[in-house]
């Protein structure tokens, strides 16, 4: 009797183990990616025209995002959208009305899922030294360029970004729709 307990008892543990580390993943936010990829490939031309430094990479290279573990993508993401929104949005400066409303319309977005991120990160999010790592390389890259350079190359690989999300936030609602968090929004 006390075997079978035991066991019940130990599979009760592992489950909920199971369904904690996938919440990991699931900070729910409802947000239409749609949009943001819409705005990025309205600028994305310009960004990129405007970047003197083709063979460098800021978020390009592919190991620093690929290698992520489901773990630590909650921590990525809360470091990503950091480093959007406090130094690449900040330090591009744009003189066009036009590109310069689609980027405040991405880092409006950015800031949204920022801000519902860190409502749940403090139960949900931890970040392990391999994470912090992968993050300080995408800085130091950032780091080794002229802020402007720096700034339009970042806005130019936005798109990396965007698809790292994608792939790496996608749910399930409860009616078996295909959900979102930070994925994209469901259309009725």
């Amino acid at each position: 009797m006390k075997a079978r307990c035991a066991s019940l008892c130990l599979s009760a543990v592992l489950i909920l183990c199971s369904v904690h580390a996938r919440s990991l993943r699931r900070c729910l936010i409802s947000v239409d990616m749609r949009l943001i990829e819409e705005s990025f490939r309205e600028i994305k031309k310009d960004m990129q025209a405007k970047d003197t430094f083709q063979n460098v990479t800021i978020l390009s290279t592919s190991e620093t995002l690929h290698g992520i573990k489901p773990l630590d993508v909650c921590c990525v993401t809360k470091n990503l959208l950091a480093f959007y929104v406090d130094r690449v949005f900040k330090d591009h400066q744009e003189l066009n009305p036009q590109i310069l409303r689609k980027i405040s319309s991405i880092a409006n977005s950015f800031l949204y899922m920022q801000k519902t991120l860190q409502q749940c990160e403090q139960r949900l999010c931890r970040c392990r030294p391999e994470v912090t790592n992968a993050t300080r390389i995408i800085h130091d890259n950032y780091n080794q360029l002229e802020v402007r350079s720096a700034a339009i190359k970042s806005l130019g690989e936005l798109d990396v970004f965007l698809a790292w999300i994608d792939k790496n936030h996608q749910g399930s609602s409860a009616d078996g729709r295909q959900g979102t968090s930070l994925g994209r929004e469901n259309s009725p």
